[in-house]
């Protein structure tokens, strides 16, 4: 699926754009099915707390910013449990983590209109850490992501510190604001169908949606099964194998 370039990319950076992973067919019954689940089972809150707020929004912004997100999208729609299987994804998770491929979870990450909230900078590990990189975090793009609206943000080559400790106390973990500046980071905008793919230590964040249409974004978590988890959101369950065989020494209990 990959070409030696993409992976010497996504090695040397940590993250890397995989165009028309989905076609436009695909996409349209994506977006219909995650209409309907973000009317019914979707969460509507303030998003990420802590004070790492007032440095990215106004006040009168970072009253309005919301935040639409639901774990584990696949439970609820065939469409969505097709689309983390598909061919052409785990073909380059393959690529990028090895011959047996597992699913670790999904989540869905929306930005409304005008008030869609901006992430701070950092890494995805403190929220499901495990032993080792073998994690990749691959962004399906419903809409396409841009500047105005908040696309992905990266610094490149993060990912070779390894896992970074984050601030936690009274706020969602995120990196010191005053060391790691959304403006220093690389945007990586998409094209819907576009993914995504960055290791979950590759520090990264998102500007505000600043425009008048929705940014639908879903974040799927794929891992190689021999990377043990040691905390967070899926500790101890285990995931769908979607390339390869499950390796008996590393079966869960």
């Amino acid at each position: 699926m990959l070409t030696s370039e993409q992976i010497g990319f996504y090695m040397e950076n940590g993250y890397l754009r995989i165009p028309q992973v989905f076609t436009p067919e695909e996409i349209q019954a994506m977006s219909r099915d995650l209409d309907q689940v973000i009317q019914d089972w979707a969460v509507h809150n303030e998003g990420w707390i802590g004070p790492w707020r007032q440095v990215y929004m106004r006040p009168e912004v970072e009253q309005r910013s919301k935040l639409i997100h639901l774990n584990d999208l696949h439970f609820y729609s065939e469409t969505w449990c097709r689309a983390v299987l598909h061919p052409r994804l785990t073909e380059a998770m393959v690529d990028l983590l090895g011959p047996c491929v597992e699913l670790h979870h999904t989540t869905l990450h929306c930005k409304p209109p005008e008030t869609g909230m901006p992430f701070p900078m950092h890494q995805d590990s403190p929220f499901y850490q495990h032993e080792g990189p073998a994690y990749v975090d691959a962004i399906l793009h419903i809409d396409s992501a841009t500047e105005e609206n908040g696309c992905l943000k990266f610094l490149p080559g993060s990912h070779k510190s390894g896992h970074l400790e984050h601030i936690t106390e009274n706020s969602s973990p995120h990196l010191p604001t005053d060391h790691y500046r959304l403006a220093d980071a690389i945007s990586c905008p998409a094209d819907s169908g576009d993914v995504v793919a960055f290791s979950i230590y590759t520090v990264h964040g998102s500007e505000i949606n600043r425009t008048d249409r929705w940014r639908r974004l879903v974040r799927v978590g794929y891992r190689d099964p021999r990377n043990k988890q040691i905390g967070g959101h899926g500790l101890g369950r285990p995931g769908l194998m979607v390339r390869g065989l499950r390796p008996i020494e590393f079966a869960t209990s």
